[in-house]
């Protein structure tokens, strides 16, 4: 046990490490990372606006956790600052990093957002960017899902669900779980 509390640890501070060590101007960064997969550019160009983590780190040895800040854009100017937190309960093991963007359809799903303490529904998914998967997040509460299907070829391709479409980008670490969480969401306007 100590063995594997050890490793989660070195996991750990592993990710913290990836969360540290942006560049200067880390939210410019990852929105070209993102806008160079032309399934997510498109998304840029038509959404009322997004909520954008440069990098969100996530750790666990049975029990795990998430956090990261981002900022909130409408019409491509930042309007407020978010931090997302999750905690999971479940198989977990490792440390990773990730960068997310949530886009958000219409006026409606950004309130619903920029309302105060917002969380994603029981089977939210994101779209992996890198590896064209799913990665789901179980939450209870108030909340909304977002979703993706599949293309005629066989890859993931994001749509919106109840306003919302939601993708990630690994950065780093290794994470093995299979875990029940989700993700919360605070909004503080500039």
């Amino acid at each position: 046990m100590k063995a594997l509390m050890r490793f989660a640890f070195i996991g750990f501070v592993m990710v913290c490490s990836f969360a540290q060590a942006e560049d200067e101007d880390p939210y410019q960064k990852t929105i070209d990372t993102f806008k160079s997969s032309p399934q997510v550019a498109e998304f840029f160009n038509a959404a009322y606006g997004y909520a954008l983590f440069p990098t969100i780190g996530k750790a666990g040895v049975g029990v795990g956790g998430a956090h990261g800040k981002g900022r909130v854009y409408r019409n491509g100017q930042a309007v407020g600052e978010t931090k997302m937190t999750q905690l999971t309960i479940g198989f977990q093991l490792g440390g990773q990093a990730f960068s997310e963007v949530i886009f958000f359809e219409n006026k409606t799903s950004f309130d619903n957002f920029t309302a105060g303490n917002f969380e994603f529904g029981a089977q939210a998914s994101a779209v992996a960017i890198t590896a064209s998967a799913n990665a789901k997040a179980g939450t209870t509460g108030t909340g909304v899902g977002a979703s993706a299907s599949t293309d005629n070829a066989g890859k993931q391709k994001a749509i919106y669900n109840q306003g919302m479409a939601v993708f990630t980008h690994a950065k780093g670490g290794l994470m093995y779980e299979a875990a029940l969480g989700g993700q919360k969401f605070s909004y503080k306007p500039l």
